[in-house]
């Protein structure tokens, strides 16, 4: 199964969404996006696939949001498309993408939705919240 992450790995979330893919035997291509940012037209092109809004995947918490005015509602998707070209990190992570379709994966247990979930295995995030309990059912 082909995977992508866009992964921050000092995102608790991130890592754990990039362990619960490698946990169910899938090595992702995995897109370190703060190093190698996604060019503007992929980024609206992953928006679209997701069938949210550009404003949805803006990240606010250690981002420069606050002081770029991002929380204008008149902005437009090109504005905020050039604001997330401009600074990458105010694109929220992990996002997921998969033969099943594309997610911002948050909270972590949401890329469950785009993998294959036969022969889940127990799974537990860094914080301690079984994700899959041992009977290999998600817990909600």
């Amino acid at each position: 199964m082909d995977i992508v992450i866009y992964h921050n790995p000092e995102c608790g979330t991130s890592r754990n969404v990039l362990e619960l893919i490698r946990h169910m035997g899938i090595e992702p291509h995995v897109v370190e996006y703060l190093k190698t940012p996604p060019r503007r037209a992929l980024v609206a092109q992953l928006v679209a696939r997701m069938g949210v809004s550009v404003r949805d995947i803006l990240r606010e918490k250690g981002t420069p949001y606050a002081e770029l005015g991002l929380d204008d509602p008149s902005l437009s998707d090109d504005a905020l498309l050039d604001a997330i070209e401009a600074h990458p990190i105010l694109m929220n992570r992990p996002i997921v993408v998969s033969p099943a379709g594309v997610k911002l994966c948050r909270p972590s247990e949401t890329v469950l939705d785009l993998l294959p979930t036969e022969g889940l295995k127990p799974f537990t995030k860094e914080d301690g919240e079984v994700v899959v309990d041992s009977d290999g059912r998600r817990v909600r």
